[in-house]
């Protein structure tokens, strides 16, 4: 379920490195692409708010093969792509399909451990979900770089790997016990119980400023990569922005030695140090710095997620725990997509570098906030 969980989140990056191909191909501006990646997590929030509670009710297995569906479509949009009309559509579905994964998925894995193996089941969650978001440039960089038809390749093999995917959610076994009435479904939007809320807020703003920065290095870091540093080849932007991610993986594992409370904070005062790296290296134009920067963010930023979800799973009723998740992740999107069509913004203006430099400002001081919250209000340490 790990892997199928990775491969489905993996689609929704594929296209970070091949952006600059389409823009070629089709031609648009790099605000044009902020919004492009903003329309993906417009589509992620939707299905959360809509169907974050769905899993509770029909079942992980529906929703899930549901989410791969919307994957598929969206990988048939970006083959079939030769203007904006179906990179928007293709988007959306892509959008779709992780939000009914994220927190259905994360749900399920937690479920289909025994008891004692749920604190590895939490870290499989969060790796798998991390681990594919950074696979896809790293995979679309390398077919855009090597491969013939880069911009139909990349999504040909995702197929493929979907296919095994839905496979494989087929004949796993449901960790939902069926009701007999079955509840009706309801749009319950953000659901979050009021035994849960005290330690979902500095959850949720964790998440958010963490998802920002990925954000950042997912929509705009190929484009800043090509303009001021003159590295145009798509292999190796793909490799900067996975950077991020496999420091988000390390940062994850950590939270075992640290424990839950211990790594939300650190986890916030790491994604400053970051960020505050990265400031520097669009300021002097520094490769060096800017991955130096990738890692150290990505590190604080996989501190703070694992805990955060470690936390909300913990603290959410059984029976909610689902919608719970798929509040948190509703955070973590809004953090996505805002900022970046922010950046794209104010980049026609002041330019990309300048833009930068305001959005590293406004998340230092929302992480920063998060960890004067924390030694205020600390977590129960665990």
């Amino acid at each position: 379920m790990a892997l199928v969980f990775a491969v489905v989140m993996a689609g929704t990056t594929l296209p970070t490195p091949l952006y600059d191909l389409y823009r070629k191909d089709i031609g648009f501006s790099e605000f044009v692409v902020t919004v492009v990646f903003a329309v993906y997590a417009c589509g992620v929030i939707a299905a959360l708010l809509i169907a974050g509670s769905f899993s509770d009710v029909l079942g992980r297995r529906p929703v899930l093969m549901a989410g791969i569906g919307f994957s598929m479509l969206s990988a048939v949009c970006f083959l079939a792509a030769h203007g904006l009309p179906l990179l928007f559509v293709g988007r959306v579905f892509s959008g779709f399909s992780a939000g009914l994964f994220s927190g259905a998925a994360t749900a399920a894995i937690m479920e289909l451990a025994a008891p004692e193996q749920r604190g590895r089941a939490g870290l499989a969650a969060t790796v798998a979900n991390m681990g594919g978001l950074g696979c896809g440039p790293v995979l679309a960089g390398l077919l855009g770089e090597y491969a013939p038809h880069p911009l139909r390749l990349t999504f040909v093999v995702h197929l493929g790997l979907l296919a095994l995917s839905f496979a494989a959610v087929w004949i796993a076994p449901e960790t939902v016990a069926r009701q007999d009435p079955r509840p009706p479904l309801r749009v319950q939007g953000m659901v979050v119980p009021v035994q849960a809320r005290a330690a979902f807020r500095p959850a949720a703003v964790a998440v958010f400023a963490g998802f920002s920065v990925l954000g950042l290095f997912t929509a705009v870091t190929p484009a800043f990569l090509a303009k001021y540093l003159g590295v145009d080849n798509i292999a190796a932007s793909g490799a900067v922005v996975m950077s991020a991610f496999l420091a988000s993986l390390a940062g994850q594992s950590l939270m075992g030695l640290l424990g839950v409370a211990r790594s939300l904070f650190l986890g916030c005062v790491v994604l400053v140090a970051g960020l505050v790296l990265i400031g520097v290296s669009l300021l002097d134009e520094n490769l060096g710095l800017l991955v130096g920067g990738a890692m150290v963010s990505g590190l604080g930023q996989g501190l703070s997620f694992r805990s955060s979800v470690a936390t909300v799973s913990r603290v959410a009723p059984e029976e909610q725990r689902g919608a719970t998740l798929s509040a948190l992740f509703v955070a973590g999107y809004v953090g996505l997509s805002i900022p970046v069509v922010g950046i794209g913004a104010v980049a026609l203006g002041p330019g990309l570098r300048s833009a930068g430099v305001l959005f590293v400002a406004c998340v230092i001081v929302l992480a920063a906030a998060v960890s004067v919250y924390l030694v205020r209000r600390p977590l129960p340490v665990t």
